[in-house]
């Protein structure tokens, strides 16, 4: 073997190697990607069961109903009125209650509507939404800026100014 043989195989194995790693590295990020939906996308577009999504939107009110142990079905809605029933068994967020915001992972069981979540995140106080929520009522149109939390340099400017005036009194 001359020596640009041998230049030419540690190419070409150092290639394969480095198509591998990144063929294995794109199917293990497509099997823990999950998708952002809200209830009015679901009644448009229905997911096939067993598809791992993200179901954001507002529990419904007078929804939340506690099963044996730590079985809770809730329902989560959005302002178009669509409504989709979910089922969590774990223990939930302490800020999690009827009218705030969340966001659920998991996938429809086979068979039913039911959504069946393995994960669920609550917002953790009243000026915070989750940016795909938000995102999605912008596009909406019906995002309400009092309903947004400040722009981090906004707060601190705001923050400075009320302590700067509370130190002059």
């Amino acid at each position: 073997m001359t020596r640009k043989q041998k230049r030419l195989a540690v190419i070409g194995g150092g290639m394969s190697f480095i198509i591998a790693a990144v063929l294995l590295v794109m199917f293990a990020f497509s099997q823990s990607v999950a998708y952002f939906y809200m209830p009015a996308d679901l009644a448009k577009n229905p997911i096939p069961p067993d598809t791992r999504i993200r179901l954001g939107g507002l529990v419904g009110e007078s929804s939340v109903v506690r099963g044996e142990g730590s079985v809770v079905r809730f329902a989560v809605t959005d302002p178009s009125g669509e409504i989709v029933n979910v089922r969590y068994q774990g223990i939930l967020p302490d800020l999690f209650r009827e009218g705030q915001g969340v966001v659920t992972e998991g996938s429809f069981e086979g068979g039913s509507n039911l959504f069946s979540a393995d994960t669920v995140l609550a917002k953790h106080d009243e000026t915070y939404i989750p940016k795909e929520v938000a995102d999605r009522l912008k596009a909406q149109g019906l995002w309400k800026k009092s309903e947004g939390a400040a722009p981090l340099g906004k707060a601190k400017g705001q923050e400075a100014k009320a302590q700067e005036a509370k130190a002059t009194q």
